[in-house]
């Protein structure tokens, strides 16, 4: 018994942030689904905070292909997710018990998870892990969006601004895949790789034990397209875009499968619009949704413009996300749904340094290859934070300049430092072997609020100094 109410029955599934299990509300005498919420995979204690975010955020959405969210109750110290009970299977499962889907039943399914998605990003909350998986479907074809276990709001401060990715590999948005934090046109893409994968019957992406690999590809390949999509082609063409800035709405998506369900043909295909972030978004949110793709960036030292290859490109790659893709591993479905990837696709990338025409390059200088220290790293973040809020002309260029363009350029990243009236770090440790600092940082914002969050970055020697090579 659960909080003197709710009887466990059974487990009838399990996701990356908890099993799910049928129950009973002894009260109204009705059938509930509990999931036991905020232990993250490889966490030693539940995080409360993420715990609540989770119920507040899915509890917003009253919404009929929404999962409803009933109640949240402690026992034991866990916390209990008390939601509305949805006979029948998820879309992975009817997708692998049946093939591929229909154009007609594609567009309608599609059509319920785009009002849901919609409607969610009316309330500036970005679910961040859109799959097959995480969409119910019973046996009258209705389908309702679950499991907002890594969902939150578009300004939601506490959670890491330097790239923490989240969310099931193969169905990543490009810029989410390179590191940037998720928004709603992050969302629509996630859509798009899910209406592939229910018309072609597989997930768009085979990311299986060459995770990197896979990343890359999705960043730096074209999307890829279905020869038999028929009507649904648009759809695919304009979500599974990698400028997220050309992607539609999620309205316009919804509207437009509305017709297709409908069996109308859309008359016309409305423009996305140029959209105008607001102040307290982040670098990387203002990177998903920006305008255009040219940014300025300041001459930068000699040695970083050295790392120009695939190959460092992966490198810098693995340590800005591997942290958070295998944090939430269990975010892949379980044995009994179908895995992105399980037949692993290896991918093999390799690359030249550019030449270079300065003799200094070709050899180190003496600073260069001293040992780092603990003091020095400690120093340059310390330096950093106290400097970033008054100067960020001058922090900027303690970036490298794959940090500096995830951060789409100056213009992203003094926005939302502009919203930031200081960033006080405590508990800072670094490890020179490793060239990683962690620390917690105090956010005072300019509204007045107040923002507590922890953080690990990587860095890269420069000379006689140090760069931000983005999150370790």
């Amino acid at each position: 018994m659960i909080a003197g109410r709710y009887t466990l029955e059974r487990e009838i599934g399990r996701g990356g942030t908890g099993a799910v299990h049928l129950g009973r509300d002894e009260v109204l005498g009705r059938p509930v689904a509990l999931k036991r919420i905020g232990m993250i995979p490889g966490a030693d204690a539940p995080d409360l905070a993420r715990a609540e975010r989770e119920a507040r955020l899915a509890a917003m959405l009253n919404h009929p292909h929404v999962v409803g969210v009933y109640d949240l109750v402690v026992e034991d110290d866990h916390q209990w997710l008390v939601m509305e009970y949805v006979e029948g299977e998820t879309l992975a499962q009817r997708i692998r018990r049946l093939g591929p889907l229909g154009h007609a039943d594609a567009a309608s399914l599609m059509w319920q998870a785009a009002d849901a998605l919609a409607e969610a990003h009316a309330h500036d909350v970005v679910h961040r892990d859109v799959k097959p998986s995480n969409i119910l479907v019973t046996a009258a074809d209705q389908a309702k969006l679950t499991d907002f276990g890594i969902a939150r709001a578009q300004a939601d401060a506490s959670l890491t601004q330097t790239g923490l990715v989240t969310g099931s590999p193969a169905y990543l948005a490009p810029e989410v895949a390179s590191g940037s934090t998720a928004t709603a046109a992050s969302d629509v893409w996630s859509l798009g790789a899910t209406l592939f994968h229910a018309l072609a019957g597989r997930p768009p992406y085979d990311v299986g034990e060459n995770l990197i690999g896979g990343l890359y590809k999705i960043v730096h390949e074209d999307p890829p397209r279905l020869d038999d999509a028929g009507p649904m082609a648009t759809v695919l063409e304009h979500t599974m875009v990698r400028d997220p800035a050309q992607r539609w709405t999620m309205v316009q998506v919804r509207d437009h499968l509305d017709a297709l369900r409908r069996g109308e043909t859309p008359t016309q295909v409305v423009p996305v619009p140029a959209p105008v972030p607001p102040a307290s978004q982040d670098p990387a949110t203002t990177a998903a949704r920006s305008t255009t793709r040219t940014t300025t960036i300041a001459p930068t030292p000699r040695s970083a413009r050295r790392r120009r290859s695939p190959l460092p490109w992966l490198v810098a790659l693995a340590a800005a996300v591997l942290v958070g893709i295998l944090a939430f591993a269990a975010l892949q479905d379980d044995p009994e749904q179908p895995t992105a990837g399980t037949d692993p696709s290896p991918s093999e990338t390799t690359g030249t340094s550019e030449p270079t025409q300065e003799p200094s390059q070709e050899t180190p200088t003496e600073e260069a290859t001293r040992p780092a220290t603990k003091r020095e790293m400690t120093e340059f973040i310390t330096t950093y934070l106290s400097t970033v809020t008054s100067d960020p002309e001058a922090t900027f260029q303690m970036l490298t300049p794959e940090f500096q363009e995830a951060s789409n350029g100056f213009e992203g990243y003094s926005g939302f430092w502009g919203t930031v009236e200081s960033a006080t770090p405590r508990d800072i440790s670094a490890d020179p072997e490793s060239l990683t600092v962690t620390y917690t940082v105090d956010y005072v914002m300019q509204d007045g609020g107040q923002n507590t969050d922890d953080v690990s970055l990587q860095l890269v020697r420069q000379d006689d100094t140090y760069l931000i090579a983005g999150e370790a």
